[in-house]
Order: structure tokens, then sequence, then C-alpha cells
């Protein structure tokens, strides 16, 4: 059996071989490829089989900790995430302005069992805002968080917004 190929004329088609029409010799099948399936795909690989899924992912270690300090506790779940009791906003660094640069700064904190803010580190960055943010969050303070009475170094989310007027 013969096969052609056809030009698309459509953008986002690839040429695909059409069937020979009968020519009225002996021998020659409208419709059939050699090696096809009944119901098969056009296309598909012949004599392939449906593969297993891949096996899921392992889970995350629990109890994970930060880079900031493994002792600390995370907040979420029990663990209450402290008020902020003083809080200092950022200074739009210049040439972030003059560039019109905006967006929010994601920062992980480690807070002192005294509610002042001991490290920052960026999780989702803009470069021309980060220190910015950084230099903002570290004069942050915070109501110390107390866990059966006493209190603990925690770990938590913060976010800066930095937007244009």
């Amino acid at each position: 059996m013969a096969t052609r190929w056809r030009q698309s004329t459509s953008p986002w088609s690839s040429p695909s071989p059409t069937v020979a029409r009968p020519t009225g010799r002996s021998g020659s099948r409208v419709g059939t490829a050699s090696g096809g399936v009944a119901g098969g795909v056009v296309g598909g690989v012949i004599g392939a089989l449906d593969a297993p899924p891949p096996p899921p992912l392992p889970p995350p270690p629990p109890g994970e900790k930060s880079s900031l300090d493994p002792t600390a506790l995370k907040v979420g779940g029990g663990i209450k995430p402290p008020t902020r009791v003083v809080n200092v906003s950022p200074v739009y660094p210049p040439d972030a302005r003059e560039a019109r640069v905006q967006g929010v700064v994601i920062l992980e904190v480690l807070i002192g069992e005294n509610g002042k803010v001991e490290r920052a580190k960026v999780l989702r960055s803009i470069p021309m805002l980060d220190q910015a943010a950084l230099d903002a969050v570290g004069q942050w303070e915070f109501t110390p968080t107390l866990l059966n009475g006493e209190p603990k170094k925690v770990i938590m989310t913060v976010t800066v917004n930095f937007t244009l007027q």
C-alpha cells in the first residue's frame, strides 16, 4: 500500500499520512496500516503498553527545622504567631523607585525569646528591594512566644509589601 504525505494548511498541525485511494489493483486495502490495532491511537507506538505511574515522592521529614535555628519552634499547629508590637516600615530604595520596581519580599524570621528579630533570610526575592525589607524587619519587635509559661524562640514567615503611590 502506498502512503503519500500531504501538506497541511493549518499552522498547528503537522503533516499527516493519508491512505492512498484504491487504484483497482489487487491487494490494496483502504484505511489499513500494517502493525496497527483496531481502535489504536494514530501516531502511537506499536506494541507499547501502558507503563505503571512512577511511585509518589516521599513526604518531607517530620518536624523539618529551619536553617536559621534548628532548636526554634516553627509557627503553626499549636504554636500561634506572636503579635507584632513594633512596626518599622521599609525605606523604598531610590533606585528601585526610579526603576518603578514593586512587589512582595517574603522573609523567614527568627524571633528570640525576648521578642526581637535575631535573624532573617529571604525566601522570595526582589533583588532591588531585599535589603530594605531585611533592614525594616530587623527592627520589628513581637510579644514573646510562651510554651508552658516559658519564652521560646520561634520561626515565622513575614511579607513586606512595596507599592509605588
